[in-house]
């Protein structure tokens, strides 16, 4: 099961799956619109966290796959101390 979609992933449509903030980041970031690179990890990624009472390791490696991409599209590296990827949750 997918947990985690890059920006150029989702859409607008999938705000069920991605949330609102999620699905108009997708969105704005397929209009060419100037948003920093990001992923939206899902509400099924949250469901799961609630049902098991923890990440699982399925979920884990989705995020930080997601977090290499990001990595490479901006050339930066999360927690870097002097090209640091920054993060907004």
């Amino acid at each position: 099961m997918k947990f985690v979609y890059l920006f150029q992933e989702g859409g607008a449509d999938l705000k069920n799956l991605l949330g609102g903030k999620g699905g108009n980041l997708c969105e704005m970031t397929k209009l060419k619109l100037p948003v920093p690179q990001g992923f939206v990890v899902s509400t099924e990624a949250c469901l799961d966290y609630y049902e098991k009472g923890m990440l699982t390791d399925e979920v884990k490696n989705q995020i930080l796959t997601a977090l290499e991409k990001v990595e490479k599209q901006t050339n930066r590296t999360f927690g870097d101390g002097e090209n640091p990827l920054l993060l907004s949750i």
